[in-house]
C-alpha cells in the first residue's frame, strides 16, 4: 500500500500537469479526476483528496473578493481591478459583495491575503487600543 507521502507527491504531480500556460485547465482537472475514478488504483481516494485541496488553494488564490459597504462605481471598480492585476496576475477574477456592516472602505479578501481598509476594521483597532 502506498503511504501518505507517496499519495500526496502523486496528487502534487497531477495537479501541475493540470496547469496549462500558467493557468489551471478545468478540462484537464476534469480529466484526472475522471480517471482516478474509472480506474480506481490504490489509496485513489486519497489522491482525489489531495488534488482536489490543490485545486481548491489554486482556485483561491486567483478570486478577489472585494466587499465595500456601497456599490462601487466602476472608475474605482476598474482601478482595484488594475492594482490587483498587477499584483496577482491577470489571471485574476474578481466578485463583489455590498457589506453595510463595514460602513465605509473596502476589504479585499485573495486566498489567504486579506487588506481590510474598512471603517468598522479602524473603529476596532481604535476600540484594542483603549482596552
Amino acid at each position: 500500500m502506498k503511504s501518505g507521502k507517496e499519495l500526496r507527491r502523486t496528487a502534487k504531480k497531477l495537479f501541475q500537469a493540470s496547469i496549462v500556460d500558467g493557468v489551471l485547465d478545468p478540462g484537464v482537472v476534469q480529466k484526472v479526476v475522471r480517471k482516478l475514478s474509472d480506474a480506481k488504483p490504490r489509496g485513489y481516494l486519497q489522491v482525489i483528496s489531495a488534488y482536489w485541496r490543490l485545486v481548491r488553494l489554486e482556485i483561491e488564490r486567483n478570486s478577489a473578493l472585494i466587499e465595500s459597504a456601497i456599490e462601487l462605481d466602476a472608475a474605482t471598480r476598474t482601478q482595484v481591478e488594475s492594482d490587483l492585476k498587477k499584483k496577482y496576475g491577470n489571471q485574476i477574477s474578481t466578485e463583489y459583495a455590498i457589506r453595510p456592516d463595514l460602513l465605509g472602505g473596502i476589504r479585499i479578501k485573495i486566498g489567504s491575503d486579506v487588506w481590510d481598509g474598512s471603517v468598522k476594521s479602524r473603529i476596532e483597532r481604535l476600540e484594542e487600543k483603549f482596552n
